[in-house]
């Protein structure tokens, strides 16, 4: 099996022309016509994880966030990125990425949100410009199957979502019903959530000045940006093992987030 079969496959899911004009998606490092001993797949791309796939015996990462987003100048090592692309090439370890045409597909990284929450009827939020296809675009609004106290429902939020911390505004809904929700820096749908009458936005990276844009017409709920993604591994992973049986698909087991919690 070659890593190109593979990367075939994930963009027919996530085609890269979807992806935003400052991403990077695609194969990032090594050859397509490679064949495939293993896959890691991982939300970062970083010196452990390459470690990581060196001790499993995969010579595939397939990673959500592009270890490298713009030109690299210098191979020094002076900086983590560096360190991880000559260890990659060291090692001869491929390494893929899979963002935001992820992000952009209805059935991507929010839709997998959207289903952890339970969410029914669900639909992009902001459709993408240029394509004749409801299918295509950021965010995902859904409605639960009955209205759920607003205490309760940031409650559950907070265990489904596995997260250590919820910042909210001001519980201006005391009934959740309509949900949206975008995973990673979401704040850019805000005014797509109000104009779709969703009772809560989930998403993350919301700056201070941005929760005051809520102005009393829904709950804004940032829950961090790798909490909101996390179960990516899990979307790529099933993606993966009901398509390829020739060769090992791992979950990575390191916990990339950089931010830690008091």
């Amino acid at each position: 099996m070659k890593i190109r079969q593979v990367t075939s496959f994930l963009e027919s899911i996530a085609p890269l022309k979807y992806q935003e004009s400052y991403d990077n998606c695609g194969l990032i490092i090594g050859d397509s016509n490679s064949e495939v001993k293993g896959a890691l797949i991982t939300l970062d791309c970083t010196e452990d994880i390459i470690d990581e796939a060196i001790d499993t015996g995969c010579n595939l990462v397939i990673a959500h966030h592009p270890i490298v987003f713009s030109g690299l100048k210098k191979f020094n090592g002076s900086n983590y990125i560096q360190r991880t692309v000559i260890k990659a090439i060291k090692n001869n370890i491929a390494i893929y990425a899979i963002h935001t045409n992820l992000d952009n597909v209805h059935n991507g990284v929010s839709a997998k949100i959207a289903e952890k929450l339970g969410l029914e009827n669900c639909k992009i939020l902001l459709l993408k410009e240029g394509l004749n296809t409801d299918l295509v675009g950021s965010g995902i609004i859904g409605e639960l199957n009955v209205s759920v106290d607003v205490l309760l429902f940031l409650k559950n939020l907070k265990l489904n979502m596995q997260t250590d911390c919820v910042r909210h505004t001001t519980l201006v809904s005391q009934q959740i019903k309509r949900v949206a929700v975008c995973g990673g820096s979401g704040s850019f749908l805000l005014k797509n959530a109000i104009a779709a009458k969703a009772d809560v936005f989930i998403s993350a990276d919301f700056k201070y000045h941005e929760f005051f844009d809520a102005e009393n017409k829904i709950v804004i709920a940032d829950i961090g940006h790798y909490e909101s993604e996390q179960f990516t591994k899990d979307l790529i992973y099933d993606l993966l093992v009901k398509n390829f049986t020739k060769f090992a698909v791992r979950l990575s087991k390191l916990n990339t987030n950089p931010i830690k919690y008091l």
